[in-house]
């Protein structure tokens, strides 16, 4: 009896997904622990590998939708392996008394191993007659290759995933009531600190030191400062958060996607740093699990690293607060009645004013303002 390939159950949450693609053709032979499909869900893309070898039979095809334990093929077990390919016979050596001077070969078009005719001698004229005049061939007109029609739109099915961001982005608008306040940022400290300190954190730690950990540092103090961010809505209860997993979006192929750092404040820079590069690269590989992106009480979102100037971002259900960074700027500012050059950034918060209130919202983003300027703070605990 056929073994049969079923979609695996991914998570309470996920009830099923849309194949992305085959890696293997039907008919073709697959071995045991082979990745068959890659099945794009709401919230990951998932990897379903053989559980038996055989003869594989494809039941549903890319960009169909198939809910957990669906069976979208069949796996012959009894079909044997295809035969190795023999190998190829060597090729003869030349003749080892072969002239060093020999003549090229003739090309493909010509008769081999016939000597060229010698041209002839053309005939002199008679006299008063006219001379021969070979006739020209007719010119050859050159093939015209019709030009592709090329399709003015493209079709192709939303994702799952995709769907899932436009559901939540929909909802957040439609249920919370978001207003954005703004502030700025003088790098200049958190930049110096990091070219001083690169060289040796590279050294200890493997990894560069980057500016997300300082701002996932900041967050973290900020939270401690205004608690009133940590909290979300549950019908009618505000639920009051008193942990610091904290989110930091990743735009990938496939959407934007939000995994998430576990107790923040608990870990070090280089901690965090390294739960970035991990995330990004099974972002990457879309091996994120379900567990990765769930239950986070704050999101970053660094809309620098595209280029943006500034932005309002959209909170990300149910948190009440979104943090926004952009570009860093060289631009002129007053310190102490001077204008002096700065790398600035600009800094957007997004929160939920039934439950932020604005004044709430303001210190919040201050005290992150403070703890990137003055990054020593966030070292000493100050």
């Amino acid at each position: 009896m056929p073994h049969e390939i079923k979609i695996p159950a991914l998570g309470e949450s996920v009830t099923g997904g849309q194949i992305a693609h085959w890696n293997f053709k039907d008919g073709d032979y697959v071995k045991t622990g082979d990745i068959l499909l890659v099945l794009e869900t709401d919230k990951v893309a998932a990897e379903v590998t053989a559980e038996a070898s055989g003869r594989l039979t494809i039941g549903k095809h890319a960009d169909d939708e198939v809910e957990i334990g669906a069976v979208v093929g069949e796996i012959d077990e009894s079909a044997a392996p295809p035969a190795a390919k023999p190998a190829e016979a060597p090729q003869p050596a030349a003749p080892a008394n072969a002239p060093a001077n020999a003549e090229p070969a003739a090309p493909v078009d010509a008769p081999a191993n016939v000597e060229p005719a010698p041209a002839a001698a053309e005939p002199a004229p008679k006299p008063g007659s006219a001379p021969a005049v070979a006739a020209e061939p007719p010119p050859v007109a050159a093939a015209k290759t019709p030009a592709p029609a090329a399709g003015r739109v493209t079709r192709k099915k939303m994702s799952p995933l995709r769907k899932k961001i436009a559901d939540q982005l929909v909802s957040a608008q439609h249920t919370a009531a978001i207003l954005t306040t703004f502030n700025e940022c003088d790098m200049t400290n958190v930049m110096d600190l990091r070219s001083k300190l690169q060289e040796s954190f590279v050294a200890k730690h493997g990894v560069k030191l980057g500016f997300m950990s300082f701002f996932i540092k900041a967050v973290v103090e900020a939270l401690k400062a205004v608690p009133q961010i940590n909290v979300r809505v549950e019908g009618d209860e505000i639920v009051q958060q008193h942990y610091y997993d904290i989110g930091v979006a990743i735009g990938t192929e496939r959407g934007l996607i939000v995994p998430v750092l576990r107790d923040a404040d608990k870990q070090s820079f280089a901690e965090l740093e390294k739960d970035i590069l991990a995330y990004a690269a099974k972002a990457k590989d879309g091996k994120l699990q379900v567990s990765d992106l769930t239950g986070g009480v704050f999101t970053i979102s660094n809309g620098g690293v595209y280029g943006s100037l500034l932005s309002t971002p959209i909170i990300n259900p149910p948190q009440s607060a979104i943090l926004g960074m952009h570009t860093i700027q060289k631009r002129p500012v007053a310190v102490d009645d001077q204008v002096v050059i700065r790398p600035m950034m600009n800094l957007a918060l997004s929160y939920d004013h039934r439950v932020v209130d604005g004044k709430e919202a303001v210190t919040f983003l201050i005290r992150v303002k403070d703890c990137i300027e003055n990054p020593a703070r966030m070292l000493v605990g100050a």
